[in-house]
């Protein structure tokens, strides 16, 4: 549809005008030279900007006003540099994304006091995130992860600001040490390799651990079975068991112990092959490329990253750990799971550690006893997390620095590395404890702006990208 518009062409009389003739100007309708009114280009920037290119063409198309995706990119574009009129920004949260993973990575910047984006940087270096600071003098705090690279920027660039190291990854980084501590004891997770009898003794436990856990399934069946004859209902039996209403359902609809069919090792598992490899191994033959082009030829389908990580865990079996204290190789029994027999791994140690006893359910405590009884570390990592957490929780700085001297007493290689770090942040670690300020908008904008970025097929540079996360009060 189209629509004239009828308007005053007045003339200039004055001899010495340039302009001749001009027209009356009418910027509420449309500015000058444009294609459409100010209306529709606000519209096409609204849907542009929580769209896209193509769905805001589709749907412009539907109401009758068709507008091309180009245009509406354009159109966002044209206002993305209008957004970096971000007033006064005095809590500001950091943090990376990527671009192409482990390849090229991002900086956005959050103003957590109004939790909105503040702008999106294309790369992450000291110098860009320096320079993006020094032009915002009013920010009073600067939160972020471990990233030293943030830490050097923030106090070069703001200096006046207080950092403050995001909580959840100081959690986070403590239960990777405690699962990295734990990965020296757990050598029964890294399969056996180098001869036949080793195999057969793999297998042999892990015959046994079928047996151990078939039992244990056994015995939950018949506790179920006879909660249930007590006229107990699920929501009760989950209560005293710790099962969830969804098992207990499951467990109670079967007539017999239901037993778990271990799935045959297909070719494309580097372990079907595994005496073929362990043989290779055992007469020199350690390169990668060289057993993966060995092990097609013998039907091996699988890929070679996947043939790789076996290797890897053999290397790490065969390699000396001479940093490491006799005292922490020597293990004696791998720590097993008391309901179904299973080793239990170091990730799973890990998690368990950091939780408090309140928040395990009867299986978990059940678990963590065991670790306790059987692994002297995690019994003192355990009670140096606990401490931690309440040092978090209760917003007690001074309690750090003592927390950080009974961590490297303990000697645990990967505790005292972990305290070590801490102590070389100190500053904002204490910052983070007593301060109110995290990285979660941070990271809950960089869930947005993922979303978006795959909604665009990756193919969305740093303009078009910008001009998306920033808020719509900045691009209109």
């Amino acid at each position: 549809m189209k629509v004239r518009l009828t308007i005053t062409r007045w003339q200039c009389r004055h001899r010495k005008c340039v302009r001749r003739t001009f027209s009356d100007q009418l910027p509420t309708i449309a500015p000058p030279y444009a294609h459409r009114t100010s209306r529709m280009a606000e519209i096409v920037g609204l849907l542009g900007h929580g769209l896209g290119g193509r769905p805001a063409e589709s749907l412009m198309q539907r109401l009758g006003m068709p507008v091309s995706d180009d245009t509406i990119l354009r159109q966002l574009k044209r206002n993305a540099p209008r957004s970096a009129e971000d007033g006064n920004i005095r809590i500001l949260g950091i943090d990376d994304w990527s671009w192409r993973r482990s390849s090229h990575y991002g900086t956005i910047m959050v103003d957590l006091e109004q939790r909105s984006v503040v702008d999106i940087l294309d790369d992450r270096s000291v110098e860009s995130v320096r320079a993006w600071l020094q032009e915002r003098p009013s920010i009073e705090v600067v939160s972020r992860d471990r990233c030293g690279l943030y830490a050097q920027a923030a106090r070069e660039g703001a200096p006046q600001a207080r950092q403050v190291a995001d909580r959840f990854h100081l959690v986070q980084n403590l239960q990777a040490a405690i699962k990295a501590q734990m990965s020296l004891y757990d050598h029964g997770n890294v399969r056996p390799i180098l001869s036949e009898d080793a195999i057969a003794s793999a297998r042999s436990q892990r015959h046994f651990a079928r047996l151990a856990h078939r039992q244990s399934r056994k015995e939950i069946f018949n506790e179920l079975h006879a909660l249930r004859q007590c006229g107990l209902s699920y929501s009760e039996i989950g209560r005293r068991t710790g099962y969830d209403r969804r098992s207990i359902a499951n467990w109670l609809s079967s007539s017999a112990p239901r037993d778990r069919n271990r799935a045959a090792l297909k070719p494309t598992s580097p372990l079907h092959f595994e005496k073929f490899l362990a043989e290779c191994w055992k007469n020199g033959n350690r390169n990668g490329r060289h057993l993966f082009n060995d092990v097609r030829n013998q039907g091996y389908t699988g890929s070679r990253s996947n043939l790789e990580r076996l290797l890897k865990e053999w290397r790490n079996t065969s390699s000396s750990q001479p940093d490491i204290a006799p005292r922490e190789i020597h293990v004696s029994e791998p720590v097993r799971d008391p309901d179904t027999g299973h080793m239990i791994s170091s990730m799973v140690a890990a998690a368990l550690c950091i939780k408090p006893r309140g928040k395990l359910t009867v299986r978990q405590v059940r678990k963590v006893d065991a670790l306790k009884q059987g692994s002297t570390p995690f019994a003192e990592m355990r009670a140096l997390a606990m401490r931690f957490r309440g040092i978090l929780r209760a917003k007690n700085p001074d309690q750090i620095e003592p927390w950080i001297d009974d961590a490297i007493d303990t000697e645990l290689a990967e505790m005292v590395r972990f305290a070590r770090v801490l102590h070389r942040d100190l500053e904002a670690v204490k910052n983070a404890i007593e301060l109110p300020w995290n990285n979660g908008q941070a990271e809950g904008q960089i869930n947005r702006l993922k979303t978006l970025k795959r909604a665009m097929y990756g193919r969305a540079g740093p303009e078009l990208m910008r001009a998306r996360m920033l808020p719509l009060s900045h691009t209109l």
